[in-house]
Order: C-alpha cells, then structure tokens, then sequence
C-alpha cells in the first residue's frame, strides 16, 4: 500500500513540474501583452521620428492635401496609398507609400510642418510586439497561424480560473473593503497575499481579456473554416460610365482630392471624426474616409466615388447587427485602444498587476513541488538507508559466524 501511494506522489511531482512550462508560457503572454498596450508610447519615448513636435506659437495641422503635396514633392514618382491620423495628437501622421521599383514603406509626417521625420520598411516596435504577443510571430501560411491558436487558448483556462478563484475565495469582497498584504512574514505568505489581492482587484480586466481571447479563438476556427457571420455588402466598385477618359481612351485623374472626399463623407456622416483615407488603388476604385464617431469602440466607414462625390457605400454603427456590434468590439477590448492615453496607462497597470499574479503563482506552485520533491528525496535516502542497516543487522558478524562454529565443534566432538 506504501509502496502504490509513493508511486502515486511521484508522478503527481512529474505533473506538477510539467505544468511549469504552461506557467511559464502564461507568463511570457501576459508581459508581452503588458508591453504591447503601451507599445506605441515607448517607440515614442525611444524614436523622434514619430513624434509631432509642433513648433512654437498655435499652429494648426495640416490638411490630407497638404500632407499629400509635402510626400509627392519630397519623393517624386511615389504613390500614396494611406494617410492616418493617430487617435493621440502627439504622434506623427504615417503615410504609407509604393515607389516604382516595387517597394513599399512607411513615412513618419510632422502634421504641423510636414516634415518626413523617418521612414520605414517592416515592423515597427508596436507591429513586432502585437504580432509576438498576437501570435508569437508564427506566419499565417494557410489561414490562422498556429500561434494564434496557442495564445487564444488561454483565454479559457484564465476565464475557469477566474470563475474557480471567485469560488474558492469566499467573501472576496472583503478585499476591496480590507486589502491585505503581510510584509515581512516569508516570501510565501507575501506571495499568497499578493497573489488573491492582485486577483480580486483585477476581476474585470481578467474578465474583459479572457472573453475576448475566446472571441479570437472563436473568430479563428469560423475563418478557417469558412463561416462568416459578417453582413457587410460586397466591396463597392466604381461603374465603368463613372470613370471619364481622355479623347486616347486613357482614364483621366482623379476629380476629387483627399481633403474633398473627407469632406463628402463628413456631409454624410456629420458624427464622423475622420482618422484615416485610404487613397484609390486604380481608376475603378474609391477613396476610402475612416473614422470613429458616438461609439468609439468601432470605425465606421465611407466609400466616396473620386469622380462624382457620391458616397457610394457606407458602413456605420446602425449597419452592423447586434452580435457584429459585440464581435466586433472584442479587439479595441483586448487592446484599450480607442480612448487615449488615459485608458492604455489602466490597461497597462492591471496588465502588469496580472503578469505579477501569474509570477506569484508561478512562484507559489514552484516552491510547493521543490519543497514536495525534495520531502520524497529525503524519504527515499531515509527508506534505503533503514533497508541497508536492517540488511546489515539481520545478518551475523564474522567474529559471531566464528563462535558459533566452534560451539558447533565442541558439541559433535
């Protein structure tokens, strides 16, 4: 029966110091997450080139035709195809570019002067963080890397564990009206404290971030299996009659300029504060004005004819139905990017208060199973020892083994 049980006890060691590469793992999505929030605001703080330094006096920003002259006069031969209007002021506007070799890059514009502050080609900091903290840089070669898939799934045990803590911590409200955190008591009872104190605080933020980690998993498996729950139109085209041609039968440029079509959708949608225009691609194209109105949490959008100014398309909050308004919610839930800096900096706080829970756990289970391990170890030693000297005392000496074979003699003789 001893013998079952410390069976038993060694592989509960094996799987506890199993689970510490999914703590680990946990840990490394939760510090990454944590960074990738406030990931735009240390490019800022470490790159010069994407903050908009507005020189001195009032100036006003420039317009998207201003900016859209300033590019074409600094790179000649180039095509604009985006401007973008960060939702904080003090970053630059990026303006994304194709040149005619075929490569395309990202331009830092000052949208007070205009100045090309830097330029890109790849990921930035805020890309490259999102995208390890996304989906652990694993490429998507055939629908949702697998990378997306192994980060999405921690949404549930976190949501379990959330639901699990809540229950097993009975009266958790009394952490808010009574925190608690010995100082000075041993490192596990600091890191137990720490560990329910920093969970109950974060009871929302957990919730928030593991329903929409499910979202994405959930959002995962209908792509890839081709499942759409979307009742967006068709991407809208401009007629043929609409695109005017020169007398050689060539088409003529565009009508409207950038700052017109925000213009025509604005007259549209009057709420609409535009952030970003996508400029049209050929000459069946429109432009494309994005913007954020009474409900930030998604875009709307408006497709603008570059040659009638009609708004031949629109996609507004009103548009989308009621489980698109959820789903499509769940991103700038996850990121905390729709309201400011204010918001990113809670986001960033309770990011990190949950990677330090996580740590604490991590710790508390480490130190348990060493502490279980090394018991068994001793228990080992002390079993082989007593079986070495009960071996030892069950057997006769030789000095023993003697007299007793002399006794033997002096009895047969």
């Amino acid at each position: 029966m001893a013998k079952k049980k410390s069976k038993a006890k060694v592989w509960f060691l094996i799987h506890s110091w199993l689970a510490l590469p999914i703590w680990g793992f946990i840990f490394f999505v939760c510090l990454t997450g944590s960074i990738a929030t406030v990931s735009q605001e240390i490019e800022w703080l470490a790159s010069p080139m994407v903050r908009a330094n507005p020189p001195a006096g009032n100036p006003r920003m420039l317009t998207y035709d201003e900016v859209l002259a300033r590019v074409e006069k600094a790179h000649p031969g180039s095509v604009v195809k985006s401007i973008r209007r960060p939702v904080k002021s003090q970053f630059a506007l990026t303006v994304n570019t194709s040149y005619q070799d075929g490569k395309s890059g990202r331009l830092y514009v000052n949208p007070y002067t205009g100045e090309i502050q830097g330029q890109i080609s790849g990921f930035d900091f805020r890309q490259f963080v999102r995208a390890l903290h996304g989906w652990l840089l694993v490429p998507f070669t055939n629908g949702f890397a697998w990378g997306w898939y192994a980060v999405a799934l921690l949404g549930i045990p976190m949501l379990i564990s959330l639901i699990t803590g809540l229950v097993v911590y009975k009266r958790f409200w009394r952490g808010y009206l009574k925190p608690r955190l010995r100082i000075g008591q041993g490192a596990r009872i600091f890191w137990g404290d720490f560990h329910r104190l920093a969970g109950i605080w974060s009871v929302p933020f957990i919730a928030i971030i593991s329903v929409t980690a499910i979202w994405f998993l959930i959002e995962a498996i209908l792509f890839d299996n081709s499942i759409s729950i979307s009742t967006a139109p068709p991407p809208a085209m401009v007629q043929r009659q609409d695109v005017p041609t020169r007398t050689d039968g060539s088409t003529r440029s565009l009508l409207l300029s950038p700052d017109q079509a925000v213009a025509k959708a604005k007259d549209h949608f009057p709420d609409m504060q535009a952030e970003s225009i996508f400029l049209p691609a050929n000459a069946y194209s429109h432009y494309t004005v994005m913007g954020r109105s009474s409900y930030p949490l998604i875009l709307e959008r408006a497709s603008v004819n570059p040659y009638t100014g009609n708004v031949d398309a629109s996609r507004t909050v009103s548009d989308y139905s009621g489980l698109e308004l959820v789903t499509e919610s769940m991103r700038p839930l996850h990121t905390g990017d729709f309201a400011g800096l204010w918001l990113k900096l809670v986001y960033f706080f309770f990011g990190v208060l949950l990677t330090m829970m996580v740590l604490s756990g991590m710790l508390i289970w480490t130190k348990r199973t060493a502490k279980e391990t090394a018991g068994m170890i001793r228990e080992h030693r002390e079993s082989r020892r007593k079986e070495v000297t009960a071996s030892h005392s069950g057997r006769p000496s030789s000095a023993a083994a003697g007299g007793q074979f002399m006794e033997t003699e002096k009895g047969t003789s």
